[in-house]
């Protein structure tokens, strides 16, 4: 991979674009030859989701990833290059795509401008096949556009910090990239006008376009894909399985789908979600076929993150719940008995001692941070946080690999826990409770687990939530606890 940085006070202008796609072209000595050049550039302030409601094709993939209640977001869409794959190799398939790819890139423009550079964006269902058609069992995009809104933090201190941590700054910071794949037949004045017009157009979005009115919400019909007695008969059945020590937790899932007579409103239910879930990642990624999956997830799977030539690995342990109380007493009630549970505290240590040991096979050496509670609109979870210093030979791709699925999301022994998953689940889990994130060409990247969720189809969506089983568990209060979570993201799908 090579770089062309022009200087910070200027901008390229159409010329330098058209010379520098021209040098790229004539760089290629093979007619079967493919390049990429990824162009950074710094942009007045968008706003993004206006970005992904006006300017983003129905037709055209997209990836939405933001830490909410901060100031930094990424939307990424249209496809220069993509792979999508299954199979116990997939991880692995991903990251060879993403390495392959980086090769043949060169990086222009501002490359010191936040997440300046190729980024690519990533999606994995929970198991590594995938029965469900809209998304692929793994899937990896490099987009021909990126969009990024931060703040003055780096994006070192933006990966480290938990959303609860964060201070919001009050210098934003915009990049635009644009990639682009030249071979021996690229039309580059052409291209240079398409990446023209598209930049004039982005820049020229400088609105909200979301109406939070309750007018604009839609009357859904519901209906659960199992009934409720069931999801109990299950939790029931599998604790039976605990107590005779055929495995430790599982986490089984209940899903709500709901039909609306008007299409639902993406963007909408995105800012919904951002008001909602100010602790949690709003995520959105489209397959530019009609199906797009959302959430407000609580969970960070892992994070690298690269300063100087130190690189660091962020993950946290979430697991053990309690609601939120109606009053300030009574919630203090709700967080004092989540911190002194014996079977919450058992829950959550089955996370950490997990996460605990697969890093370890990375050869990486973990270190803890103190427990403490992540209190969300709705429910409140015991984390805690856990750092690694990480060698340039454990590549993102391979932690993601060697976490999922965490106890947290499956349950523990992982094999066992997850044939009991398929065995329970009336429904395919998809990309419910599985990686979703990015990974730039530093090797820097972040996922988040796609659990608090729905895939939206049209006028009809699916929800996801579930629940940790261990022993001590009430099937009762388990699927009070999974009602609470998809009410809660009901309430921010808007029509």
């Amino acid at each position: 991979m090579t770089a062309i940085q022009y200087q910070l006070d200027q901008r390229p202008t159409y010329k330098d674009l058209y010379q520098f796609l021209l040098t790229c072209k004539e760089s290629i000595s093979d007619l079967q030859e493919r390049r990429i050049a990824s162009i950074s550039l710094a942009i007045e302030p968008v706003d993004l989701l206006a970005v992904l409601h006006s300017v983003v094709k129905p037709t055209q993939r997209h990836f939405y990833f933001e830490k909410s209640g901060h100031q930094e977001a990424i939307l990424a869409f249209d496809v220069a290059l993509q792979l999508e794959t299954e199979g116990r190799h997939r991880f692995a398939e991903a990251k060879e795509f993403i390495q392959t790819a980086l090769a043949k890139t060169t990086l222009f423009g501002d490359l010191n401008a936040p997440f300046a550079g190729a980024h690519f964006f990533c999606n994995f269902s929970f198991f590594d096949t995938s029965r469900e058609a809209a998304f692929a069992a793994a899937s990896v995009f490099l987009p021909a556009w990126q969009i990024v809104r931060s703040s003055s933090l780096s994006s070192h201190e933006w990966l480290c910090q938990t959303p609860q941590e964060f201070t919001r700054s009050l210098e934003e910071r915009y990049t635009v990239v644009a990639n682009v794949v030249i071979d021996a037949d690229f039309d580059v004045e052409a291209t240079v006008d398409r990446v023209w017009q598209t930049l004039q157009k982005i820049q020229a979005v400088k609105y909200e376009v979301v109406n939070l009115s309750d007018a604009n919400k839609t009357f859904f019909q519901q209906k659960f894909v199992a009934p409720p007695e069931q999801f109990t008969t299950s939790v029931a059945a599998a604790l039976d399985l605990i107590r005779a020590k055929q495995f430790h937790k599982v986490v089984l899932a209940h899903a709500l789908d709901i039909f609306s007579p008007l299409p639902l409103n993406l963007v909408a239910s995105l800012h919904h979600l951002q008001k909602l879930y100010s602790n949690c990642y709003i995520f959105s990624s489209s397959n530019g076929r009609g199906s797009t999956f959302i959430g407000a997830s609580p969970e960070r799977l892992v994070g690298i993150s690269q300063i100087l030539s130190e690189r660091t690995l962020t993950t946290d342990a979430l697991a053990g719940s309690a609601p939120r109380g109606k009053t300030s007493a009574e919630d203090a009630q709700f967080a004092n008995h989540l911190l002194n549970s014996r079977k919450e505290i058992h829950e959550h240590q089955v996370v950490i001692d997990s996460i605990m040991q697969h890093l370890s096979t990375l050869g990486l050496s973990p270190q803890l941070a103190p427990a403490r509670l992540l209190q969300l609109s709705n429910i409140q979870h015991l984390q805690t946080p856990i750092r690694a210093s990480v060698p340039s030979s454990v590549h993102l791709l391979d932690v993601v690999a060697e976490l999922h699925p965490t106890p947290a999301v499956a349950g523990a022994p992982r094999l066992e826990a997850c044939e009991q998953i398929r065995r329970f689940e009336a429904f395919e889990r998809s990309l419910y409770a599985a990686p979703i994130g990015w990974v730039d060409h530093q090797g820097n990247g972040e996922f988040a687990v796609g659990i608090r969720s729905a895939l939206i189809q049209g006028r009809q969506a699916r929800l996801f939530a579930g629940a940790g089983i261990v022993a001590g568990s009430n099937p009762e209060k388990e699927l009070a606890e999974v009602q609470l979570k998809l009410q809660a993201l009901l309430q921010a799908i808007s029509a």
